[in-house]
């Protein structure tokens, strides 16, 4: 067995925090889950903040804001000199893989029905096992493109979850004495193209589903629908990670693998009349994700802890767990000591929140804001600057009372506001409409060759 601990990481896609039991969702069950967090820690205050998979994707791999890296979008290529976990990792001898859900390039998408690809080499960001997919959404039929070929691929007959933890248990299988690092990414409980999950997890769920009281009247029928198939897939995930924490114990492997769960941004189901499958909002629902992590001996069984934590201070601190140097590039903070209870000193006041476009694969201006997040506040503005919404989340967890324009916290929105300034200049962030960020980060060229590939038939598109 080797020395360093092994990583395995399991990052579920719109996956919001509080649909599941160690959250406070009391409409399912979860048992593997909930064997998680006795076994392990439960991290309260994780933040998506840039509730959209691509930025998300690309703060864990880099530890850098999207405003650094260009990922102000879903489906961005990434530039081949970045410095990934993958690197960091392997440079002290661990054997990477990525097993799932990429969506750092612009493969194959919008089509679902044609097997998609990352080309082989820095595309893939340092990650030597490969049995991934860009981005489609046929959880039934899909398929994982398979090592250096670039159109080498295998389709699954069964279910998305099942075929993930196949790869991944192959994986682990080969690694021998190297430690190993995977993350095993799934798309659930995303919306799916053709059907969400199989029939005997529907029949796991209670009858009608209830609703908090932040979903309008008007939205509770389809709301409720869309839950079904939410948390019918989120039944998937929970018995995907009993097979993984299964194969640990069966293996030897359970004492020395760090096992986290997380996600890579919410879903509003419903919550402040928002689509239910929508997220990109300064909202509770969009940014509050799980993370429950577990490392015998090292991470404390049963605890809680509201260390506030950013997707880019996931690569430094799970580094920090492992021992492994963080590379300068890194702009996130290694929370691991916080995590572990020992030292506060790194921890934070608060995050910086943002949304760049109301389109997920296109910049289009509506929905740009720009907010911190707190232990007890949300705070957003607009793209003009002007306060748009802020919540004690103390005093009001569903956030029904806006106290934008109330006139009695005038001087806690000053205090945010100002601290939104200071990330701002601290992540050079033009703070800018979506179209006019582009230009001044340099984006709008690469932006246009995209659209032109993705879009050959309409070479007007951009004009």
């Amino acid at each position: 067995m080797p020395t360093q601990p092994n990583l395995l990481f399991i990052l579920a896609d719109q996956l919001r925090a509080a649909s599941l039991p160690a959250y406070g969702e009391d409409q399912i069950d979860t048992p593997n889950l909930d064997r998680l967090t006795r076994e392990g820690t439960t991290l309260t205050n994780t933040i998506a903040t840039c509730p959209l998979c691509t930025p998300y994707r690309a703060m864990l791999l880099t530890g850098r804001h999207p405003q650094t890296t260009g990922h102000i979008h879903n489906s961005i290529c990434t530039r081949h000199s970045e410095i990934s976990i993958a690197d960091a990792l392997a440079n002290q001898g661990y054997r990477t893989g990525w097993i799932g859900k990429w969506h750092l390039h612009t493969g194959n998408w919008p089509s679902n029905w044609a097997p998609d690809w990352v080309p082989a080499g820095r595309d893939r960001l340092g990650f030597q096992f490969w049995r991934a997919y860009n981005m489609h959404m046929n959880y039934f039929n899909g398929f994982v493109q398979i090592g250096e070929e670039d159109w080498a691929y295998e389709q699954w007959d069964d279910y998305e979850t099942l075929a993930l933890n196949r790869h991944a248990f192959a994986f682990m299988d080969d690694v021998e004495d190297a430690p190993f690092a995977l993350v095993l990414s799934p798309h659930q409980p995303h919306w799916g193209a053709e059907g969400f999950a199989p029939e005997a997890y529907y029949d796991r769920l209670p009858g009608p589903l209830r609703l908090p009281a932040n979903v309008p009247e008007s939205l509770v029928d389809e709301a409720r629908e869309m839950y079904r198939h939410y948390l019918a897939m989120t039944l998937t995930l929970d018995d995907m990670l009993g097979d993984l924490l299964d194969y640990l114990d069966q293996r030897g492997l359970a004492e020395n693998t760090l096992v986290v769960f997380t996600s890579d941004h919410g879903s509003q189901v419903g919550a402040h009349g928002v689509n239910p499958w929508e997220k990109r909002r300064p909202y509770e629902e969009s940014l509050h994700v799980p993370c429950v992590m577990r490392l015998p001996g090292t991470v404390e069984a049963g605890a809680s802890n509201d260390t506030l934590t950013a997707p880019v201070d996931l690569f430094p601190s799970l580094c920090g767990l492992l021992g492994v140097p963080v590379p300068r590039t890194v702009e996130g903070r290694d929370l691991s000591q916080a995590w572990l209870g020992r030292d506060t000193s790194r921890e934070q006041e608060g995050v910086l929140t943002m949304n760049f476009s109301s389109q997920y694969d296109r910049i289009a201006g509506g929905l740009e804001w720009r907010g911190v997040r707190t232990e007890r506040y949300t705070y957003a503005r607009r793209a003009d600057g002007s306060p748009w919404l802020l919540y004690d989340d103390e005093a009001d967890p569903y956030q029904l009372d806006n106290l934008v324009g109330t006139g009695e916290m005038a001087d806690v929105i000053d205090r945010l506001d100002r601290e939104v300034d200071r990330w701002v200049r601290r992540t050079g962030d033009p703070d800018l409409p979506g179209e006019e960020t582009l230009a001044e980060l340099g984006l709008r060229e690469a932006w246009n060759d995209r659209e032109r590939e993705m879009h050959p038939s309409n070479p007007d598109l951009l004009e």
